[in-house]
């Protein structure tokens, strides 16, 4: 069964940015859009890239390696359909930020 595991405070992520942390033995993107809070695999797909210390603009983050980019609330990629990150239900508690994160073995 997947597990919540808190990743930030509140204040930690402001609005129209992100952040990287790691819960779960992975490391994920946190990004705070609109006031609403969003996680996906902090690790690009193409190169390896730090997704959390992306560019934010809107609800797309750029990767600041190579630039590629994705819906931060869908993890789409916004050129290919194919491509997709890994997206993480978020809850806040109070000032706390919860991501849930599957175990290895569901």
């Amino acid at each position: 069964m997947p597990e919540f595991h808190r990743v930030a405070s509140v204040g930690d992520v402001a609005p129209g940015s992100g952040i990287e942390t790691a819960a779960g033995g992975r490391v994920i993107a946190l990004y705070n859009i609109d006031g609403e809070f969003h996680a996906m695999d902090g690790v690009c797909a193409h190169a390896g890239g730090p997704l959390g210390k992306g560019i934010v603009a809107g609800n797309v983050v750029t990767c600041p390696w190579h630039g590629w980019q994705f819906d931060a609330t869908t993890g789409h990629h916004c050129l290919n359909s194919n491509i997709r990150q890994a997206t993480f239900v978020v809850k806040v508690e109070g000032s706390d930020v919860f991501v849930q994160i599957p175990r290895a073995d569901d």
